[in-house]
Protein backbone atom coordinates (compact mmCIF):
# COMPACT_ATOMS: atom_id res chain seq x y z
CA UNK A 1 0.00 0.00 0.00
CA UNK A 2 2.61 2.27 0.69
CA UNK A 3 4.18 1.97 -2.14
CA UNK A 4 1.55 2.50 -4.35
CA UNK A 5 1.08 5.92 -2.23
CA UNK A 6 4.58 6.51 -3.10
CA UNK A 7 4.11 5.81 -7.11
CA UNK A 8 1.15 8.04 -6.91
CA UNK A 9 2.63 11.01 -5.56
CA UNK A 10 6.11 10.77 -8.11
CA UNK A 11 4.43 10.80 -10.68
CA UNK A 12 2.16 13.77 -9.90
CA UNK A 13 5.03 15.42 -9.44
CA UNK A 14 5.90 15.36 -13.32
CA UNK A 15 2.51 15.89 -14.74
CA UNK A 16 3.16 19.51 -15.56
CA UNK A 17 5.79 20.55 -17.96
CA UNK A 18 9.01 22.00 -16.27
CA UNK A 19 10.22 25.10 -17.59
CA UNK A 20 14.03 24.45 -19.01
CA UNK A 21 16.71 27.22 -18.52
CA UNK A 22 16.40 27.94 -22.27
CA UNK A 23 12.59 29.64 -21.08
CA UNK A 24 13.60 31.14 -17.88
CA UNK A 25 16.64 32.61 -19.41
CA UNK A 26 14.04 34.08 -22.53
CA UNK A 27 11.79 35.00 -19.77
CA UNK A 28 13.98 36.90 -17.75
CA UNK A 29 15.80 38.81 -20.94
CA UNK A 30 12.28 39.55 -21.82
CA UNK A 31 11.25 41.39 -18.32
CA UNK A 32 14.89 43.25 -18.30
CA UNK A 33 13.41 45.39 -20.99
CA UNK A 34 10.35 47.30 -20.27
CA UNK A 35 7.72 48.49 -22.14
CA UNK A 36 8.68 52.23 -22.48
CA UNK A 37 12.12 51.38 -23.49
CA UNK A 38 10.76 48.76 -26.51
CA UNK A 39 8.54 51.43 -27.80
CA UNK A 40 11.55 53.96 -27.54
CA UNK A 41 13.68 51.24 -29.61
CA UNK A 42 10.76 50.38 -31.91
CA UNK A 43 9.95 54.44 -32.59
CA UNK A 44 13.46 54.68 -33.67
CA UNK A 45 14.38 51.95 -35.81
CA UNK A 46 10.30 50.49 -36.47
CA UNK A 47 9.50 47.23 -35.55
CA UNK A 48 12.33 45.42 -36.70
CA UNK A 49 14.49 47.57 -33.99
CA UNK A 50 16.46 45.37 -31.24
CA UNK A 51 18.55 46.00 -28.29
CA UNK A 52 21.37 44.87 -27.78
CA UNK A 53 22.98 46.74 -25.26
CA UNK A 54 21.39 48.97 -22.40
CA UNK A 55 22.72 50.20 -18.86
CA UNK A 56 24.77 52.91 -18.00
CA UNK A 57 27.04 52.10 -21.22
CA UNK A 58 28.92 55.64 -21.80
CA UNK A 59 29.85 55.93 -17.97
CA UNK A 60 27.86 59.10 -17.57
CA UNK A 61 24.94 57.86 -14.99
CA UNK A 62 22.45 58.12 -17.46
CA UNK A 63 20.54 55.17 -18.73
CA UNK A 64 21.03 54.26 -22.80
CA UNK A 65 20.32 51.74 -25.04
CA UNK A 66 22.01 50.48 -28.50
CA UNK A 67 19.51 49.70 -31.13
CA UNK A 68 19.67 47.89 -33.88
CA UNK A 69 18.18 47.00 -37.52
CA UNK A 70 20.24 43.47 -38.31
CA UNK A 71 20.28 42.82 -41.94
CA UNK A 72 18.25 39.29 -40.78
CA UNK A 73 17.84 36.95 -39.06
CA UNK A 74 19.96 34.53 -41.07
CA UNK A 75 22.72 37.08 -41.12
CA UNK A 76 22.40 37.63 -37.35
CA UNK A 77 23.32 33.75 -36.87
CA UNK A 78 26.21 33.61 -38.55
CA UNK A 79 27.64 37.00 -39.25
CA UNK A 80 29.48 37.13 -35.38
CA UNK A 81 30.10 33.20 -34.97
CA UNK A 82 31.78 32.84 -31.55
CA UNK A 83 31.54 36.39 -31.05
CA UNK A 84 28.00 37.61 -30.27
CA UNK A 85 28.89 41.25 -29.77
CA UNK A 86 29.75 40.86 -33.80
CA UNK A 87 26.65 41.65 -35.71
CA UNK A 88 25.88 43.35 -39.42
CA UNK A 89 23.51 45.90 -39.02
CA UNK A 90 21.55 47.86 -41.69
CA UNK A 91 20.89 51.36 -38.91
CA UNK A 92 22.09 51.23 -35.29
CA UNK A 93 21.31 54.18 -32.69
CA UNK A 94 22.10 55.03 -28.84
CA UNK A 95 19.09 56.68 -27.03
CA UNK A 96 19.90 58.14 -23.96
CA UNK A 97 17.35 59.07 -21.01
CA UNK A 98 18.19 62.53 -19.46
CA UNK A 99 15.20 63.83 -17.52
CA UNK A 100 12.63 61.22 -18.43
CA UNK A 101 12.83 62.17 -22.15
CA UNK A 102 14.78 59.59 -24.26
CA UNK A 103 16.91 61.28 -26.93
CA UNK A 104 19.12 60.29 -29.67
CA UNK A 105 22.68 60.67 -29.36
CA UNK A 106 24.06 58.37 -31.87
CA UNK A 107 23.14 57.44 -35.44
CA UNK A 108 24.25 55.01 -38.02
CA UNK A 109 22.24 54.71 -40.85
CA UNK A 110 24.14 55.11 -44.35
CA UNK A 111 26.70 57.77 -42.07
CA UNK A 112 27.79 57.64 -38.95
CA UNK A 113 26.21 60.86 -37.21
CA UNK A 114 25.56 62.20 -33.69
CA UNK A 115 23.82 65.72 -32.43
CA UNK A 116 26.88 67.80 -33.98
CA UNK A 117 26.90 65.85 -37.30
CA UNK A 118 28.64 63.14 -39.22
CA UNK A 119 31.50 61.99 -37.18
CA UNK A 120 34.91 63.18 -37.46
CA UNK A 121 36.93 60.93 -40.60
CA UNK A 122 33.78 59.00 -41.79
CA UNK A 123 32.41 61.40 -44.34
CA UNK A 124 33.68 59.44 -47.59
CA UNK A 125 32.62 56.29 -45.91
CA UNK A 126 28.87 55.74 -47.27
CA UNK A 127 27.29 52.29 -46.24
CA UNK A 128 24.12 50.67 -47.00
CA UNK A 129 24.86 48.43 -43.94
CA UNK A 130 27.72 48.07 -41.28
CA UNK A 131 29.91 45.41 -39.38
CA UNK A 132 29.21 46.36 -36.02
CA UNK A 133 31.38 45.17 -33.39
CA UNK A 134 30.60 46.31 -29.95
CA UNK A 135 31.81 45.81 -26.13
CA UNK A 136 31.42 47.24 -22.79
CA UNK A 137 34.36 48.13 -20.93
CA UNK A 138 34.03 48.81 -16.83
CA UNK A 139 36.03 51.91 -17.40
CA UNK A 140 35.55 53.20 -20.57
CA UNK A 141 32.35 52.35 -21.25
CA UNK A 142 30.65 51.34 -24.57
CA UNK A 143 33.12 50.99 -27.51
CA UNK A 144 32.10 50.60 -31.46
CA UNK A 145 33.92 49.76 -34.27
CA UNK A 146 32.05 50.37 -37.43
CA UNK A 147 33.23 49.15 -41.06
CA UNK A 148 30.99 49.12 -43.71
CA UNK A 149 29.45 45.56 -44.87
CA UNK A 150 31.01 45.21 -48.28
CA UNK A 151 34.41 44.31 -47.56
CA UNK A 152 32.79 41.22 -45.76
CA UNK A 153 31.39 38.25 -47.32
CA UNK A 154 28.09 36.20 -46.93
CA UNK A 155 29.59 34.82 -43.89
CA UNK A 156 31.05 38.16 -42.36
CA UNK A 157 34.70 37.22 -43.47
CA UNK A 158 37.22 39.92 -44.72
CA UNK A 159 37.55 39.43 -48.33
CA UNK A 160 40.63 41.34 -48.60
CA UNK A 161 43.54 42.40 -46.94
CA UNK A 162 43.31 45.86 -49.62
CA UNK A 163 39.40 45.81 -47.56
CA UNK A 164 41.19 47.33 -44.49
CA UNK A 165 41.99 50.55 -46.97
CA UNK A 166 38.57 50.79 -48.94
CA UNK A 167 36.45 49.94 -45.79
CA UNK A 168 38.28 51.14 -42.89
CA UNK A 169 36.79 50.45 -39.57
CA UNK A 170 35.72 53.63 -37.31
CA UNK A 171 36.23 53.36 -33.45
CA UNK A 172 33.46 54.82 -31.71
CA UNK A 173 33.36 56.27 -27.83
CA UNK A 174 31.85 58.35 -25.83
CA UNK A 175 34.01 61.59 -25.22
CA UNK A 176 33.69 62.27 -21.30
CA UNK A 177 35.29 66.31 -21.68
CA UNK A 178 32.79 66.81 -25.01
CA UNK A 179 29.74 64.46 -23.55
CA UNK A 180 28.61 62.74 -26.50
CA UNK A 181 30.22 59.74 -28.97
CA UNK A 182 32.78 60.85 -31.19
CA UNK A 183 35.36 58.90 -33.99
CA UNK A 184 39.09 58.39 -32.93
CA UNK A 185 41.84 59.26 -35.22
CA UNK A 186 43.68 56.10 -36.75
CA UNK A 187 46.46 56.46 -33.89
CA UNK A 188 43.45 56.43 -31.14
CA UNK A 189 45.21 59.58 -29.30
CA UNK A 190 42.37 61.96 -29.90
CA UNK A 191 38.87 62.20 -30.33
CA UNK A 192 38.03 63.59 -34.14
CA UNK A 193 35.72 66.99 -34.69
CA UNK A 194 32.41 66.37 -36.08
CA UNK A 195 31.73 67.61 -39.78
CA UNK A 196 28.56 70.08 -39.48
CA UNK A 197 25.46 69.61 -41.76
CA UNK A 198 22.14 70.63 -42.46
CA UNK A 199 20.46 67.96 -40.61
CA UNK A 200 20.70 67.41 -37.08
CA UNK A 201 20.41 63.59 -35.99
CA UNK A 202 19.42 64.69 -32.51
CA UNK A 203 15.71 64.58 -31.83
CA UNK A 204 13.49 64.55 -28.72
CA UNK A 205 11.36 61.06 -28.50
CA UNK A 206 9.08 61.22 -25.72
Amino acid sequence: MLTWIMALFLSGCHTGQQPTVEDNKAAAESADVSDEVRGVAEATLGKGAEIVAKGNLAQNGREQILVVNRFTREAAASAGGANPSVIFVTRAAVLEQNAGKWTEVLLCDEHLKNSNGYLGGSTAARANGWRLEFRQDAGEGLGMKFTPAEGFNAVGVNTAQSSEQKYPTFDVRWNKKAKRYQSFDQSHERYLNEVPSLETPESVLR
